[in-house]
């Protein structure tokens, strides 16, 4: 029955997503990809056909629920859209919201649409602007009453291009609720990170969240194709390891360069078993020039992962050598056996030890860009520095609220 529900609501609203788009799906863009209409991109969504009952016909890039008025705690969950390479703006997506109210419940109104009671009250669409910006205010969702699912925001998300829309559901990186139902149903990061991660301005949380789409949505046409693959994709999460600190600020430790430093930016530079100790000097040194000039917002590593005959102390004497010879100040200079290496979970980054280098930037632990045999010209110089400054965000500034 349901399903026989959502067919007649998405054939009725194909009339509004013309109106609203100002074109058929034949006049849209040329080289659109052609995509197989009987295949069920994301693989379902239960509820997500929803999002038609009381579909404006105008949506704006910011929408406020009445949870801005009537919560506890008032959100502000913004940022932008992007395409699957996680670099460029996707204008005219409709992202549709629903979640729970202060005691964790969906309550309706008499302004609720009968059939989108399940969803209650708070619910709400906005369309991502020429610059793939999006903004909801709202208020920050309770767990489930009795229940030990965390604190969470449903998303449906509907690309001009793609037939039928498809799910992202959001936690928060502060709910202790979190890290049972992650070890229970995997970290599953579809279209972008699954965490959201508050700071603060006043009373008001914000929550800083990039929309990539179709990453991690399954039967997603690939729009992105590279033939050179290393490190994880732009959205996801740098994930945790602990390499050998051999020269730098945390020398003789494994700490982790995440979980140390990663409320600001943070650059992770790889370089496997093709090493040009060359082009390596010239990328310490600049990467030790941005991190002093922009002290406690920015920490680099260089993480050394030659798997050809590796042995600790030799590894460990030759990064301290380069480490003196070039003065370096701020860089961490780090290593790991191979970037297979599973103790040191550097595994976990993906990184393919066959490419000159990877350089991973993240901000709040997030990854916000990626680069792959990056030679160290002035002109890539200059692009690691307008890549800081262009991911810093309007709250790069706000603290974080206290974690117990």
């Amino acid at each position: 029955m349901k399903q026989i529900f959502k067919i007649a609501l998405f054939i009725a609203t194909l009339n509004f997503l013309t109106d609203c788009n100002g074109q058929t799906k034949s006049e849209s863009n040329q080289n659109e990809i052609k995509i197989d209409k009987n295949k069920l991109i994301g693989g379902g969504c239960d509820g997500c056909e929803l999002m038609y009952v009381g579909m404006p016909k105008v949506i704006s890039s910011e929408h406020t629920s009445n949870g801005w008025t009537e919560g506890k705690h008032k959100l502000i969950l913004t940022g932008k859209v992007f395409q699957l390479d996680g670099k460029t703006p996707a204008s005219d997506v409709i992202i549709y919201y629903w979640h729970t109210d202060d005691k964790g419940l969906y309550s309706s109104n008499n302004q609720t649409p009968e059939q989108a009671k399940v969803h209650g009250k708070l619910r709400g669409w906005v369309k991502a602007d020429k610059s793939g910006n999006y903004t909801i205010k709202t208020s920050r969702p309770a767990a489930y009453p009795n229940d030990n699912i965390p604190q969470h925001i449903h998303l449906s998300i509907k690309e001009p291009d793609i037939t039928n829309e498809y799910y992202a559901d959001l936690y928060f990186d502060d709910d202790p609720l979190y890290l049972n139902h992650k070890k229970k149903y995997g970290k599953i990061d579809r279209a972008g990170t699954e965490l959201l991660r508050i700071v603060l301005d006043g009373n008001i949380q914000i929550a800083e969240h990039n929309i990539v789409l179709g990453l991690n949505i399954p039967d997603y046409p690939n729009k992105s194709k590279t033939d050179i693959q290393s490190g994880l994709q732009v959205g996801e999460d740098q994930p945790s390891f602990i390499p050998f600190h051999a020269f730098g600020p945390d020398k003789g430790t494994r700490t982790c360069p995440v979980c140390k430093y990663g409320r600001y930016h943070g650059i992770v530079y790889f370089v496997g078993d093709k090493p040009n100790w060359d082009d390596i000097k010239k990328w310490l040194e600049q990467l030790d020039y941005e991190s002093i000039i922009r002290e406690k917002y920015l920490k680099a590593y260089f993480v050394f992962g030659n798997s050809n005959n590796f042995n600790k102390q030799t590894r460990q004497m030759e990064l301290e050598k380069i480490g003196t010879e070039l003065n370096l100040q701020k860089i961490a200079l780090t290593f790991v056996p191979s970037f297979a290496d599973t103790e040191s979970e550097v595994n976990l980054n993906n990184i393919n030890p066959n490419v000159e280098n990877t350089f991973i930037i993240y901000r709040h632990r997030t990854i916000v860009d990626k680069y792959i045999n990056l030679k160290p010209t002035d002109h890539n110089f200059k692009l690691i520095a307008e890549i800081l400054d262009k991911t810093k965000g309007n709250y790069f500034d706000l603290h974080e609220p206290k974690h117990e």
